[in-house]
């Protein structure tokens, strides 16, 4: 088995930063091979194992975000659940130990759920892999908490990247750490458990294997025609199976479509995808595989309220445009575009700042002192020479105080 040892520095740079490059040193070799399929039972087929990797994946989202919408649970405790959490949601209790961004109520006996702050509304309208690398982060740095090397960690996240999806490994092979961390790997859909007579193995999705690539836009556009291409070969043989394959494809790929009328359809079946979408339009009627909805000025401002900028919007709309629009340039109407940027600027039209005035200076040199005082400090609003006037930030107020009683002594 080769021996994998990541490089000091990199370990600083991934846990921040975005995912970079990786410098692996050791033998090379891939550091276990998939089992004979005369050992294994009948292993999921790839439409069957992306399926597998969609549904785990929301279900940890959803619960993530809104535990009472999540179907089922993961493993992770609760203490795990709060650090995948920070800075995501806010907490009606007082939790310091966690670091979580906090958010006082006026009655501690509010039972109300916790909300979703500013970096939580932008994490859901990150992109799969993005949203991914956040949650493994999160989950290395803290990964000493639990007794567990980080740099072990990173490495084996690293060796199972380059494992095959769809086949079966050996889970003997794995270290007592490592056996630990597949059953959370398992819970976020990067592998999938299965249980033999004998042996019991896990097989990696496209989830693992996509952690040490960062595909293009072009080539993730590429993979797209192939699985496009491979549904046309599927439905001549199991017409219902590709279908389901179809829907499991255009949650990753595209599944959104945005008219010139500000109407929006999904191809979806996703509760999360229905809550994301809720985030920025108002959903009017959810079918079985259809969510019907509109961008209005009221949702929008809704969202631009929470954090969420129209730019952001954009983006994943146009990141998650319905492969029949997603060539088209733009694959979110202009107007649609325009409008909303028109809508997000309306509301940046005043700004408030927190300030005091201050008038009748007894002379002008403390009125100049006072002027040259505030502006060498950033905090100069707005003056008024001819009549001795000024207007001051409030943060420097009780300085400014002080040096004009200095100023008159």
């Amino acid at each position: 088995m080769g021996e994998f040892r990541i490089l000091a520095d990199f370990l600083d740079v991934l846990l921040s930063s975005h995912p970079l490059p990786v410098v692996l040193v050791g033998s090379g070799a891939l550091p276990r091979e998939p089992m004979p399929s005369n050992v294994t039972v009948r292993l999921p087929s790839l439409e069957e194992l992306e399926a597998y990797a969609v549904g785990q994946w929301e279900c940890f989202l959803l619960q993530l975000i809104s535990s009472s919408q999540a179907e089922k649970t993961t493993n992770f405790s609760s203490s795990m659940m709060k650090v995948f959490q920070r800075g995501l949601l806010t907490q009606r209790i007082l939790i310091l130990s966690c670091g979580i961004v906090l958010y006082m109520c006026s009655d501690y006996r509010d039972k109300e759920s916790p909300r979703l702050t500013e970096s939580g509304f932008q994490f859901l309208l990150m992109d799969t892999n993005a949203q991914l690398w956040y949650i493994v982060r999160e989950y290395i740095t803290n990964s000493q908490d639990r007794g567990v090397s980080q740099a072990d960690l990173i490495s084996f996240l690293l060796e199972l990247s380059f494992h095959v999806a769809g086949e079966a490994y050996n889970i003997n092979t794995l270290s007592d750490p490592q056996r630990n961390m597949i059953k959370d790997f398992a819970d976020l859909g990067l592998v999938k458990l299965q249980q033999g007579r004998k042996d019991s193995w896990f097989i990696p999705t496209k989830l693992a294997t996509n952690l040490s690539v960062s595909l293009t836009e072009s080539s993730s556009r590429k993979e797209v025609y192939w699985l496009i291409a491979f549904l046309a070969h599927t439905c001549m043989e199991a017409p219902l199976k590709a279908h389901d394959f179809l829907d499991c494809v255009l949650k990753y790929v595209g599944f959104v479509v945005v008219e010139t009328n500000f109407r929006m359809y999904a191809y979806s079946t996703s509760k999360l995808h229905c809550e994301i979408l809720r985030l920025f339009s108002r959903i009017e009627y959810q079918l079985p595989n259809l969510i019907v909805g509109a961008i209005t000025k009221e949702s929008l401002y809704n969202a631009f309220e929470n954090g969420i900028t129209a730019e952001q919007i954009i983006s994943f709309l146009q990141q998650n445009a319905h492969p029949r629009v997603a060539e088209r340039i733009p694959s979110v109407p202009e107007n649609v575009c325009d409008q909303m940027r028109l809508w997000e600027s309306d509301l940046n039209r005043v700004e408030m700042t927190l300030a005091y005035f201050y008038d009748e200076f007894p002379s002008r040199d403390i009125f100049e002192a006072a002027c040259e005082y505030a502006r060498e400090r950033g905090s100069l609003l707005w003056e008024d020479s001819k009549r001795m006037r000024l207007s001051i930030k409030a943060e420097i107020h009780m300085n400014m105080r002080e040096f004009l009683r200095a100023q008159n002594n």
